[in-house]
Formats: structure tokens, sequence, C-alpha cells
């Protein structure tokens, strides 16, 4: 039977793993495709698409979006989209101009809690990725004044931490229908993470098409919960171990799969939407 991890991130967002180890990696890991799902960026899809038929793995295009509202940070999911749209290239692009502002207001902030890193500081961590708050953490990591991640994420950094800072405005609505227009299929990633399943109904009002079931921190009893939503929303089931390389501490690449099924499931969603949607 072929499995796929439906949920992996490169160094072009926030994950130590090249292209060409992540596909290297899911080889050995006995994968038959995974989805490049890098934060506001698609810039390592076709590298790894390179490397993939090379070694036979499937790539599946993907992307990570940020939605904020007042009491809660939500990431969507793109799978299957056409990425080279010129319309879609120009957006994201400003969705990653707009992260390194909200990096130099992240750093001040942190500064005056006591934490003297530098804007470049986190530069020099995320080289060519789309910056984020795990390169924040790690440059924090690097001046010794805390221990862990996620000691960082929950005192400093994290959703309404002292020394947090939005990402730019982006509705749920102008996420969900910015992967629709380009023939994507939305899909809600790790619910447990977002912890108000009471937008989720909003969010498939909006057009949501998939919810992620399966993921790292999703516990037996939050599988079942989802699965449940999904059966009464009519919503695509997806899981992902949403892989960073070695940026949560260990690889995780492979330790959430899904069948195959899944990824013909999502490109037939995505014919259905460019029919829908561009006609």
């Amino acid at each position: 039977m072929k499995y796929a991890d439906l949920h992996v991130h490169t160094y072009y967002s926030d994950s130590t793993f090249s292209p060409e180890e992540v596909v290297a990696c899911a080889k050995d890991r006995g994968l038959s495709a995974v989805a490049i799902c890098d934060h506001d960026s698609v810039d390592g899809i076709e590298p790894s698409r390179s490397i993939g038929n090379k070694l036979e793995v499937e790539i599946v295009p993907g992307i990570e979006l940020t939605v904020e509202k007042a009491d809660a940070e939500i990431h969507i999911l793109g799978y299957c989209m056409d990425y080279d749209l010129g319309w879609f290239r120009k957006r994201i692009k400003e969705l990653r101009d707009a992260r390194i502002v909200r990096i130099h207001e992240m750093v001040g902030k942190l500064r005056a809690e006591g934490i003297g890193i530098s804007a470049d500081d986190v530069f020099k961590v995320s080289g060519r990725g789309s910056v984020g708050r795990l390169h924040v953490a790690k440059a924090i990591l690097n001046t010794g004044k805390v221990k862990t991640i996620r000691d960082i994420f929950g005192k400093y950094i994290g959703f309404n931490k002292p020394c947090y800072v939005p990402s730019v405005k982006l509705t749920p609505y102008e996420a969900i229908n910015m992967l629709l227009r380009a023939g994507g299929v939305p899909v809600l990633a790790h619910p447990r993470c977002m912890g108000k399943d009471e937008y989720i109904p909003e969010l498939v009002g909006h057009g949501l098409r998939g919810i992620e079931v399966y993921h790292t921190d999703h516990n037996p009893s939050a599988v079942r919960k989802y699965e449940q939503i999904a059966r009464e929303n009519n919503l695509l089931v997806t899981g992902g171990s949403d892989c960073h390389g070695l940026g949560k501490g260990r690889v995780l690449l492979g330790e959430v799969r899904v069948p195959y099924t899944i990824v013909e499931k999502l490109k037939e969603e995505s014919e259905k939407i460019k029919s829908e949607y561009r006609q």
C-alpha cells in the first residue's frame, strides 16, 4: 500500500531540511508522496519535484497560510493549486514581505523584555526561507538565555504572549478564496492547535474543503473528534507530520502518514474547484 505525508516544510520557510533532504528522507521512510507546504512560499516545490522525479517520490504542491482572529491563530493548508499564476505569486510575495516587517517589530518587543537579539540574527537563521517565529526562537536559543523552543513560545512569542506580533491581516475568507481561485483545495491545519472548534462552521461557509485530522499534535481523542466533524461537514480528511526537519527537535517526517487514496481525492477536488471557479 502507498502512503503520503501531506504536511512537510523545507528551508524555504522554517525547516532545517533542504528539498533534497526532504525527498531523500521520504524515500528512506517508505513514502510514495509528500506535500511541500511552506509558510507563504512555493519556492520549495520545484526543487523537490526535481529530486522527487529521480527518487520516485511524488511531490504534491502545497502552501500554508496564516489567518488571525482576535482570539485565535488559524492555519490554512492549500493543495494542488496552480502556484505559478502571476497574481498568486504576487500575493504570497506580499505576505513574505510583511513577515520581515513583523520580525523587526517582534525583535523590538523582545529587547524590551531583556532578550537582546537583532533582526539580522533572525535573518541569519532563516536564510532563504520565509521568515517566521521558529526562526526567532532559534535566534533566542543561540543567546543561551532560554533553554527550549517550547519555553520561548510559552513565555514570549506564542499567540498573544508579550512579544507576539500578529501576522499580516489575512481574513479566513481571503485565505480560502485565494486558494480556491488558484484551483487549490483549502484544508484547516492542526485544528487541535487552533483550539477554537467553533470557528470551523465559519470556515466551511467560506469554502473550506478539508480538515487535517491526523497530525503529530493530535491524540487519539482529537482524531476521533475531527473525524466526526469532517463527516458532519462533508470535508476531506487529510494528515501530515508537520515536519520541520530538526526544527522541532527531531525529524517527524513520516510519523504521520495517510493512504495515497487521499492524494487522489485532493487531485479530484482540485479539478472540481477549477471547473467551478474558472467558468
